[in-house]
């Protein structure tokens, strides 16, 4: 059966962040995830998540000033002191959260700089972030994100990604496959999934076209979860959907999975 973990950046935000993990509990998650943890203390986190019960399965490295729009800065040539200052700063949430996978999200290509030039630097900031999560036995992931949501992201298809993992060489570097970035950008969920399942390192979903709850959409996904765990996907599927309403109702479709 699919093992659903909550993305607490997104659902319950009925509540402050730091009790969200305990209304996660109550709903019947075992795991949770989150995109950016950093403007709480990590000891903190860590305590509401061991009051509740939870697993920490997956949170983003930091990804520049998000205020200004920036969504990751490891492609971005002349950055590279800040990612490894920021490699260092989610290694220090990872290990108070016990969590065993952090998420790197490249960035908006900047204009004016060749991508063969964005590529290696992606690739070697992540053998950096990679090797250095790798001591603590932590996997990086890489994430496509879909270009009609954030216009300008470097990388938006899954082959993309793989590339520049290919080039970082590293064992520890897996594809985060976002369901719904991946629905927008190329489709034909179930055939790529199986495909790409060496690959994968964690699933995350909403519907498509709004990135709400499964059932409001165009993505089938009474099959294709039945799909992924009939594939043997053994991991963690983060739920980063935006609820339509709040995020109780919008969970009708995981009772079973719950």
């Amino acid at each position: 059966m699919p093992k659903l973990a909550a993305n607490l950046s997104l659902l319950f935000r009925e509540h402050a962040f730091p009790d969200r993990f305990a209304a996660a509990a109550r709903a019947g998650f075992r795991a949770v995830e989150f995109q950016f943890p950093y403007e709480w203390s990590e000891t903190a986190l860590a305590q509401a998540a061991s009051d509740a019960g939870l697993e920490v399965v997956l949170h983003n490295l930091p990804a520049g000033n998000t205020a200004v729009g920036e969504l990751g800065i490891a492609c971005i040539p002349g950055r590279e002191s800040e990612f490894r200052e920021g490699v260092e700063h989610a290694l220090r949430y990872a290990r108070a959260l016990g969590c065993r996978r952090l998420n790197c999200l490249a960035g908006i290509a900047p204009a004016g700089i060749a991508p063969g030039r964005l590529a290696e630097t992606l690739a070697a900031n992540l053998r950096f972030a990679a090797r250095r999560l790798a001591v603590d036995g932590i996997d990086l992931m890489l994430e496509p994100v879909n270009t009609r949501t954030v216009p300008g992201f470097f990388l938006c298809r899954s082959q993309d990604a793989l590339d520049v993992m290919d080039a970082a060489g590293e064992p520890n570097v897996r594809l985060q496959y976002d369901i719904f970035h991946m629905q927008v950008m190329e489709g034909d969920l179930s055939s790529r999934i199986e495909a790409l399942l060496h690959r994968i390192g964690h699933i995350q979903l909403a519907d498509a076209p709004g990135r709400n709850e499964p059932g409001s959409g165009e993505i089938n996904f009474s099959n294709l979860l039945a799909h992924i765990d009939r594939i043997g996907y053994a991991g963690w599927i983060g739920c980063e959907y935006h609820p339509a309403r709040d995020t109780l109702s919008s969970l009708a479709w995981a009772r079973p999975y719950l």
